[in-house]
């Protein structure tokens, strides 16, 4: 199956009224993409409900991973939104991951995202994966909240209205930065019991330290200390509640509001 032959499938599948599932992939080889989509078909994910978008970087990038995340978010029609690498082959079918989605929304409804790996504190991860490592690993209680996401597989729920950053570009550390600004926005992003076959062992070059500092370097802008002003109200912003708080009081804001300039 080449692109053009899985462009036509993405078009048969958007006739359908209801969307399922969007699974979501850019697309370098295309070899390898046949083959992730014959494995979805195969373990459940049909053409009735679920549709199949792809960005065709064969020839040049012409979306980051980034840029191809939000991309995806805004075009997709499907309750949850997946996306993932062209190297994934499913071990779990579609009825499995129906099973576990119904449990994170008991156990959590402020759920948004959810993958197969992930951080949940320096040192420890939570897993359920095979790859070049290792088979069939599964670490930690799961579900488990994390604080990142490995972006091999990531399943977004599309009324939690995420994005990742548009600030941030290339193609690692996407997951962590939806994870980050999911907390933000008051929801919570799980791995969970879904198990899949990554073919990639993952790569750590360059791009992946840029990638690093670009981002440290957003969220140390992003999360400083500060003054908000509103019409009506003034508030500080910190990582310490008591000082946030103090500075935050009436008392404080009346206080400031007499010694600063009106203009």
């Amino acid at each position: 199956m080449n692109l053009a032959e899985i462009a036509s499938t993405n078009a048969e599948s958007r006739l359908s009224e209801d969307v399922r599932f969007s699974i979501c992939t850019l697309v370098t080889r295309p070899d390898q993409y046949a083959e992730m989509i014959e494995s979805f078909h195969a373990r459940g994910f049909s053409r009735d409900d679920c549709e199949f978008l792809h960005i065709d970087n064969t020839k040049t990038n012409a979306r980051d991973a980034y840029e191809g995340f939000n991309f995806f978010l805004n075009v997709a029609r499907g309750t949850y939104v997946v996306v993932c690498h062209q190297d994934v082959l499913l071990i779990d079918d579609r009825a499995h991951l129906e099973r576990v989605l119904a449990e994170l929304d008991r156990h959590d409804p402020d759920w948004a995202a959810c993958g197969n790996s992930g951080g949940m504190a320096p040192g420890r991860l939570a897993i359920r994966i095979s790859d070049p490592h290792a088979m069939d690993q599964r670490t930690a209680t799961l579900p488990a909240k994390v604080h990142s996401l490995d972006e091999n597989f990531i399943l977004v729920r599309r009324a939690a209205n995420l994005s990742v950053s548009r600030d941030l570009g290339g193609f690692h550390l996407y997951g962590a930065d939806l994870c980050i600004l999911a907390e933000i926005t008051g929801h919570s992003t799980y791995v969970v019991d879904f198990h899949l076959r990554h073919l990639s062992a993952g790569t750590r070059d360059g791009s992946l330290a840029s990638s690093r500092r670009r981002l440290v370097a957003k969220y140390s802008r992003a999360l400083s200390w500060r003054w908000v002003m509103a019409p009506c109200e003034l508030v500080f912003l910190s990582s310490v509640p008591w000082l946030s708080g103090l500075l935050s009081s009436s008392l404080t804001r009346r206080l400031l509001l007499r010694v600063l300039p009106k203009k």
